[in-house]
């Protein structure tokens, strides 16, 4: 996973570097919060920020308030650090749009384990979303079934939105997850098979 760390100290994110390195992680560096904000622009930006709350420029819960506020199709997990620890600065970080936030001087065992917390949501999150896509997309395979269909009386052939004629198979195998093997009605078989008539059930045969 690819982490961004924003600290203006530099021992501090020395620190915090080698502290999420050492956890598996891919780390992007920066000193100030217009750098941080800069990198969370980016295409393939990190999916994970621990931040400084005060930072030059512009700080942690700033950044958490911009990304919130732009509401990104990708969710970015926000974790704040900070050497505020009263529950009215705490939940104005939260308010603000952290995910979670841990206290300096900080345990770096208890950071790799938010973390990781954070990387289990953000994999729960991709989840759904895949789910929620197919659903979606099962959701208008049916919608194209439910329409109405122009279909040739004589023929039985389907027009698509094109304006082109399908057969009915063609074109519901192509609109639904189904198959089609082939068969024999009885009346057809009167009609169309007359010296076997007497058969009552041909089976179905190969697709």
């Amino acid at each position: 996973m690819k982490v961004l760390i924003a600290e203006d100290d530099r021992v501090s994110r020395g620190l915090l570097i080698a502290t999420v390195t050492n956890a598996g992680h891919e780390v992007v560096a920066t000193e100030d919060g217009e750098k941080a904000w800069q990198v969370l622009q980016q295409p393939d930006g990190p999916t994970l920020a621990v931040l400084d709350w005060m930072m030059p420029g512009i700080d942690g819960v700033e950044i958490c308030r911009r990304l919130r506020r732009a509401g990104a199709a990708e969710y970015l997990y926000v974790i704040l650090l900070t050497t505020k620890n009263r529950q009215e600065e705490v939940v104005a970080g939260l308010e603000a749009g952290a995910d979670d936030y841990v206290t300096k001087p900080y345990d770096p065992t208890e950071l790799r384990s938010r973390i990781r917390a954070g990387q289990r949501i953000l994999e729960l999150k991709a989840t759904l979303d895949e789910k929620v896509r197919k659903l979606r997309d099962a959701l208008e395979h049916v919608k194209q079934l439910q329409g109405l269909l122009p279909i040739c009386m004589h023929c039985k052939s389907i027009r698509d939105e094109e304006n082109t004629w399908h057969r009915i198979e063609a074109y519901i195998a192509e609109h639904a997850d189904v198959r089609f093997s082939h068969g024999v009605c009885q009346k057809c078989l009167r009609e169309h098979y007359p010296d076997l008539d007497d058969v009552q059930d041909t089976g179905p045969a190969s697709p």
